[in-house]
């Protein structure tokens, strides 16, 4: 039989269920795409054909060479501000591909 939960928030039930069944890594792929597609909009999203997490570092295709060097430059600027907007550091580096 199923343990009781009792006087908890979903959110906490949640994250406990996250924790329990090691989706972590999981979540923090989507949370990271879903960041990169809000800060980045629509200009960057054209040329983004793929975002990908493993471990620390943030994998980016582009199919624009001119947007690749551009975000080079400001590699640590878009890895701060996807952090700050997950509220933890998930992302230590930044590939442009």
């Amino acid at each position: 039989m199923a343990k009781r939960l009792n006087n908890q928030t979903i959110g906490a039930v949640l994250q406990q269920i996250i924790q329990v069944n090691k989706l972590g890594a999981g979540m923090d792929q989507i949370d990271v795409k879903e960041a990169w597609r809000q800060l980045m909009g629509n200009g960057v999203n054209t040329y983004t054909k793929n975002v990908v997490l493993k471990g620390s570092t943030l994998y980016v295709e582009l199919s624009s060479a001119v947007l690749r060097e551009e975000l080079s430059h400001g590699k640590t600027k878009v890895v701060k501000m996807i952090n700050e907007d997950l509220g933890r550091e998930v992302i230590k580096d930044v590939i442009l591909r």
